[in-house]
């Protein structure tokens, strides 16, 4: 049985709303996955999953074929991927790669 690309995310959102200093925020118009304020994660409007990743495996991830960086206004976000509902398998370990990020980088 196939799920909708709403219904992973909501599972994968439930596993880490139950951490400390995880919540839900706005963010393009989403509701993001946030650590401290900071959010690592949101479904975008085309019901792929965007996440905040290090520049590099954002580049790694897009030189496989099954993700792309976030373009806004024609410009390439360094630390932001997009992976479409296509790659959904990838999705609770990019979940996963972004929480840990953001943690890191969030005082």
């Amino acid at each position: 049985m196939t799920h909708s690309p709403r219904a992973i995310y909501d599972d994968i959102s439930a596993e880490y709303l139950v951490r400390p200093g995880v919540d839900i925020g706005p963010m393009f118009g989403s509701q993001g996955l946030r650590i401290r304020g900071k959010v690592f994660a949101f479904l975008g409007w085309r019901e792929g999953l965007i996440a905040k990743l290090p520049e590099q495996r954002v580049s790694e991830l897009e030189a496989t074929g099954r993700a792309e960086r976030m373009v806004i206004r024609e410009r390439a976000m360094r630390e932001w991927v997009v992976v479409g509902a296509d790659a959904s398998d990838l999705w609770h370990e990019v979940v996963a790669e972004a929480f840990a990020f953001v943690d890191e980088i969030t005082p």
